[in-house]
């Protein structure tokens, strides 16, 4: 798959496609990162890439034009119609569905904003799908890309060692959509507090039931709307509703 990043700081995304365990998938090509700076594309000995806004206010709007040569310039490169994709307050919450859409698919073109924001005309002739972070502001869109890219990393195959490690990973349709349950390692006592007996314990069956039921208590104080969702789906057995009903 292939990721086009439209933004004007590729220079952070230099951490990201290099270190770590996820730079396996860029590296190998698994999932391709090309990086497009608008400026690069911009008319004038300034090459601007903003302006101030119509009708006055705060901050700078970025300009159509280089958006609009940028976006030609990767559409030439590619051999699809891959969807342009814009970080924004008003998109959809990203959530563990949404990823796994995007780790399986040919990839898309993510638009990065800065500033108070893009030429809604920009907006309304090339954005097909708009995503979101969280109900909170970032200085652009560069975090949430490399979000995006991160989560769709490290679904590829061979990058994480143990392949079935994200299938126990919060959100996961492996867990039910429920949250994680806690995790420990060596040293068996540590400050004073040791690790669960039934850890210890070698019993798999009765380690399985102990993760589902940390799974079931730390969904339902944190995110009692998981359990709900859970529930809808069928999800949920007899047991886990004896459980839940212990808590209460």
């Amino acid at each position: 798959m292939r990721f086009d990043v439209i933004t004007l700081f590729p220079e952070l995304f230099a951490p990201l496609l290099t270190a770590g365990i996820t730079r396996r998938a860029y590296e190998s090509g698994s999932v391709e990162v090309h990086l497009h700076n608008p400026r690069d594309f911009a008319q004038g000995n300034y090459r601007r890439v903003d302006d101030r806004p119509f009708g006055g206010g705060p901050g700078m709007v970025m300009l159509a034009e280089p958006l609009e040569a940028t976006l030609a310039h990767i559409r030439q490169q590619r051999s699809d119609q891959a969807p342009v994709v814009l970080f924004s307050p008003i998109g959809s919450p990203l959530n563990h569905e949404g990823v796994e859409a995007w780790s399986q698919s040919p990839g898309a073109i993510l638009l990065c904003g800065r500033y108070e924001g893009i030429d809604q005309r920009f907006i309304d002739r090339y954005v097909e799908q708009q995503i979101s972070l969280g109900d909170f502001v970032l200085s652009g869109g560069e975090i949430a890309a490399m979000a995006l890219l991160d989560a769709v990393a490290r679904l590829q195959p061979g990058v994480l060692t143990d392949a079935q490690s994200h299938h126990q990973d919060s959100f996961n349709p492996a867990l039910d959509g429920l949250l994680d349950c806690p995790h420990y390692t060596r040293p068996e006592e540590w400050s004073g507090e040791r690790v669960p007996e039934v850890l210890l314990s070698g019993h798999h069956a009765r380690i399985e039931v102990w993760r589902r039921q940390q799974s079931l208590a730390i969904t339902a104080a944190s995110r009692p709307d998981l359990i709900e969702k859970a529930r809808s789906n069928g999800l949920m057995t007899a047991a886990d509703e004896r459980y839940l009903k212990t808590q209460n």
